[in-house]
């Protein structure tokens, strides 16, 4: 649905469900964001084949054409009850960031795993303290420290918030622009979705965010340079320590193979990943090329070969075939000699789930690779 030389765009419409007043309209080209807009003509041609279907009890989710995706967001029920529909799209506004990060070439992946996105600190258990106790001195239950997007450490009230809150809230924070100090409005979709919470943000070292979610206090100002100084100065290193850590994911000198060139790691009880292309980077492919090829794989492994996430209910006939699942499985792409094309492995253990990207291993040693991999992380996550 776009003109031509739109070539590799998406598009994101979001429409009111009932007039079909368009509230807003993201696009990106090649992973970064794109000024080319739907034309206003293509909006309402989409609307009206909505509309169509939907008094067809058939819901129009997206459009293609050879270069161009379209996706259409129907709002929720909140949003449907429009009042004014100005100031609701300038409300929209604060999340476009938030929006154009999700149709980017992002870094993370817990868009896709509905996993959160960690890193493994050096000094965890220092921070840990710290963050509890700084919270508890704030009045909030509820902080994490973040950096590039990527958890360091939480309370446990803030592990406990839901699937996507827990998911959107350090993707939100790693999405804005830097500044010191922030007092932000947020919903929470599963724990919230009517009243704002307050986020509260503060940049203990550039890329390293303290962050508290809270209702009406405290107020920003109470967090004061003493309060900040006597939590956070005794653990200065190990906060420098973390700064480095968000593509990397994993402490420095961790023993990792060397073949291996990327990883995902899943813990499917905590909803907790661990995420990185860092490993050889001097190699081809690129980080870009990586992490595609690690996002297409978790698709296809997750889709196709592994069974259900531990807790999720089952039909009769899938609990019948559990003991026909494969624990483990890969793909080779390209020419099987090492060093040719790459290759893929995922392995499934327990409530842990490994997929690896190698392009020396040759294919036989695959699962060997990978299980001795999922050994040495399992302490970590």
């Amino acid at each position: 649905m776009g003109e031509e030389g739109t070539e590799g765009t998406v598009h994101l419409l979001c429409l009111a469900a009932t007039s079909g007043v368009p509230l807003f309209c993201r696009s990106s080209r090649g992973g970064a964001p794109a000024r080319q807009q739907l034309p206003f003509s293509v909006i309402g041609s989409l609307n009206g084949v909505h509309m169509f279907g939907q008094n067809l009890e058939v819901q129009l989710s997206s459009a293609r054409t050879e270069d161009t995706t379209v996706v259409l967001l129907v709002g929720l029920e909140e949003l449907t009850n429009i009042r004014n529909v100005e100031r609701l799209k300038k409300e929209l506004r604060a999340s476009y960031r938030l929006i154009d990060s999700f149709l980017g070439d992002s870094e993370l992946i817990g868009d896709l795993t509905q996993c959160v996105d960690c890193v493994v600190p050096p000094e965890g258990s220092l921070l840990q303290e710290a963050l509890s106790g700084f919270a508890e001195a704030a009045g909030t239950a509820f902080g994490s420290l973040v950096v590039s997007g990527r958890v360091v450490a939480a309370t446990e009230s803030w592990w406990r918030l839901g699937t996507p809150e827990a998911v959107l809230l350090p993707w939100l924070v790693g999405s804005l622009p830097p500044q010191a100090a922030r007092d932000y409005p947020v919903y929470l979709p599963h724990g919230s979705p009517m009243v704002p919470h307050r986020l509260l943000t503060l940049t203990l070292l550039p890329g390293l965010e303290l962050c508290l979610l809270c209702g009406p206090r405290p107020p920003l100002s109470q967090l004061d340079p003493q309060l900040l100084d006597r939590w956070w100065q005794p653990v200065l290193d190990p906060l420098r320590a973390c700064v480095p850590l968000g593509p990397r994911a994993l402490p420095a000198g961790f023993p990792l193979h060397m073949d291996i060139l990327g990883l995902l790691l899943l813990h499917l009880e905590l909803k907790r990943c661990l995420f990185t292309v860092e490993p050889s980077a001097d190699q081809e492919p690129s980080p870009e090329h990586r992490r595609r090829l690690l996002r297409a794989f978790y698709t296809l492994v997750t889709a196709s070969h592994f069974p259900p996430e531990p807790g999720s209910p089952e039909k009769v006939e899938d609990a019948a075939q559990r003991s026909q699942v494969p624990r483990a499985c890969y793909l080779v792409s390209g020419p099987e000699e090492p060093g040719m094309g790459w290759r893929l492995v995922a392995l499934q253990s327990g409530p842990r789930r490994l997929l690896l990207l190698s392009a020396q291993s040759p294919t036989h040693a695959l699962r060997g690779l990978a299980t001795h991999t999922l050994h040495a992380l399992t302490p970590l996550l």
